[in-house]
């Protein structure tokens, strides 16, 4: 199933991630995008979701350099580009694979994509490992793994509920049942001509 496929890449990425810890440590993608397009969009998706999850702990230091939070939010801005970059290049796979389907008279269209749902559940891979260490921190108060441990349960299932859906949702493109539509996401805020404050710094 598709899921299974996903999860794993997700769990190799996280964990291949987490050997050095470093967010600004080279990206080697393993797959061929020639070969391998569907894998190779899914590791990168999680790739820059994973530097991006570090990215967010380390603005949060209340003793950051101003200087240094400044940069660090411009390639939070450009991690936020990218990643949803790659979601429509997930999305662009699928639309190729099911692009001679006929939808019935009856399919219906879904609420978000294929490939926002593989974003929820790539973050939810991320959330899953983080939980876990600190369901398991050596230094934490019995109370607190309980209440990680409680989450991660929660956590779990989650996934399991998100990968069936996932699936569900791609057997019923290929089906017909439903249909695919996707949704340039058109943001703004990186846009020189539609932003007004870079706007007005051109």
């Amino acid at each position: 199933m598709f899921s299974d496929k996903a999860n794993t890449i997700f769990r190799e990425v996280i964990e291949k991630y987490h050997v050095e810890d470093r967010v600004d440590q080279e990206f080697i993608n393993p797959y061929d995008p020639e070969k391998n397009l569907l894998e190779h969009l899914l590791y990168r998706k999680c790739w820059i979701d994973t530097v991006q999850w570090h990215y967010e702990d380390i603005i949060r230091d209340q003793n950051i350099d101003p200087e240094a939070a400044l940069k660090l939010k411009r390639q939070i801005d450009a991690s936020n580009q990218d990643r949803t970059d790659t979601v429509e290049y997930i999305d662009s796979y699928f639309l190729e694979k099911y692009k001679d389907v006929k939808p019935k008279e009856d399919a219906t269209i879904n609420s978000e994509s294929p490939a926002w749902a593989i974003d929820r559940l790539s973050i939810l891979a991320l959330k899953i490992y983080h939980m876990n260490e600190e369901a398991n921190r050596e230094d934490a108060s019995q109370e607190h793994k309980m209440k990680c441990k409680t989450k991660l349960d929660v956590l779990l299932e989650q996934r399991v509920d998100l990968s069936t859906a996932i699936n569900q949702l791609l057997e019923d493109i290929s089906n017909g049942d439903k249909y695919m539509k996707v949704y340039k996401q058109m943001k703004m805020y990186n846009d020189d001509e539609l932003n007004p404050v870079l706007r007005g710094n051109k």
